[in-house]
């Protein structure tokens, strides 16, 4: 994946607990951009949560109004988009993202227990159950892990506070110095 040096949009990915939401928000303000998280943007569409439409329809329907939800938003100007973390195990999401001009898909790395801990410290850890079952975990993790590194850019976030992290991704894709123009 070739990041471009008009750069319009900025998706973060990476696992549950990689901090893509804070980072995205904190990331969005320093530059002026809107932010969204793509859960949310599900959320809104459908008028319930994620964890109902998990319960009541089932991870396939999920992923297909995550795929849409991103579909319709990614190419937005001026926009922090973060990726649930599961979103690039869809086929049609990667085919979206390898399709865009002026985004950088960032990957937020961190080992997977880091992660797990940010997860249980969080108050909504009762709805993520997937936390209990940790081979599973493992598993999702590793499968995902491909799809990830396919990322523009990736910033370890291990034992970084969340300004760190976005001051890093600010870094990467040279917006401090204004190496890559946005719009």
């Amino acid at each position: 994946m070739a990041l471009s040096r008009e750069l319009r949009t900025i998706l973060l990915t990476g696992f549950m607990g990689a901090g893509k939401s804070t980072v995205g928000a904190l990331l969005a303000q320093r530059l002026g951009w809107e932010f969204l998280d793509a859960d949310a943007a599900v959320e809104a569409r459908v008028g319930k949560s994620v964890a109902s439409i998990f319960a009541e329809d089932g991870e396939a329907a999920f992923r297909a109004l995550e795929a849409e939800a991103i579909r319709d938003h990614a190419q937005r100007e001026r926009l922090v988009l973060a990726l649930g973390g599961g979103a690039l195990e869809t086929e049609s999401t990667r085919e979206v993202l390898a399709g865009l001009n002026g985004a950088g898909v960032i990957f937020l790395d961190a080992p997977l227990e880091a992660l797990v801990a940010r997860c249980l410290a969080q108050p909504q850890a009762a709805e993520r159950p997937v936390l209990a079952d940790h081979e599973g975990l493992r598993r999702r993790f590793e499968a995902r892990l491909p799809h990830y590194r396919n990322a523009h850019v990736t910033v370890s976030t291990n034992g970084m506070e969340p300004e760190q992290v976005a001051d890093e991704i600010l870094d990467a894709l040279e917006l401090r110095n204004d190496g890559i123009r946005t719009r």
